[in-house]
C-alpha cells in the first residue's frame, strides 16, 4: 500500500502561481512513477503530468510550459509547480502513483484524496 496526501491547494488569481505537494508513505516511493490528475465539476478526470524515478516527465498539452512536475525521493514527495495559472485550471488535483506509461493513459494504482485549486479571473 502507498498512502498519498496532497497539500498546497487554494485560491490564486489568473497569471499567478501555486505549488502542490504530495507526501507518500508506505511501500517504497522510488518503485513508482508519480503523477497528477485533475477533475473539474461536471468533467472527466484528466491526466496532468507524470514523472518517473529517472526524472523523465510527461505533460498534457494544455499545461506544457506552465506546469512543472518534480520529485524528491529522499523526502518521498512529488510536487506540481503551477505557473501562469488560468481559470480553466480550476479543479480538484489528485496525486497518483503507478506505472509511468499507464499514468499518461489515465490509469493509476494509488490515488490521494485531492486538493482544490481555484483560479479566479
Amino acid at each position: 500500500q502507498v498512502q498519498l496526501v496532497e497539500s498546497g491547494g487554494g485560491l490564486v488569481q489568473a497569471g499567478g502561481s501555486l505549488r502542490l505537494s504530495c507526501a507518500a508513505s508506505g511501500r517504497t516511493f522510488s518503485n513508482y512513477a508519480m503523477g497528477w490528475f485533475r477533475q473539474a465539476p461536471g468533467k472527466e478526470r484528466e491526466f496532468v503530468a507524470a514523472i518517473n524515478y529517472n526524472d523523465n516527465t510527461n505533460y498534457t498539452a494544455s499545461v506544457k510550459g506552465r506546469f512543472t512536475i518534480s520529485r524528491d525521493n529522499a523526502k518521498n514527495t512529488v510536487y506540481l509547480q503551477m505557473n501562469s495559472a488560468k481559470p480553466e485550471d480550476t479543479a480538484v488535483y489528485y496525486c497518483a502513483a503507478g506505472s509511468y506509461y499507464t499514468l499518461g493513459k489515465g490509469t493509476y494504482i494509488y490515488k490521494g484524496q485531492g486538493t482544490q485549486v481555484t483560479v479566479s479571473s
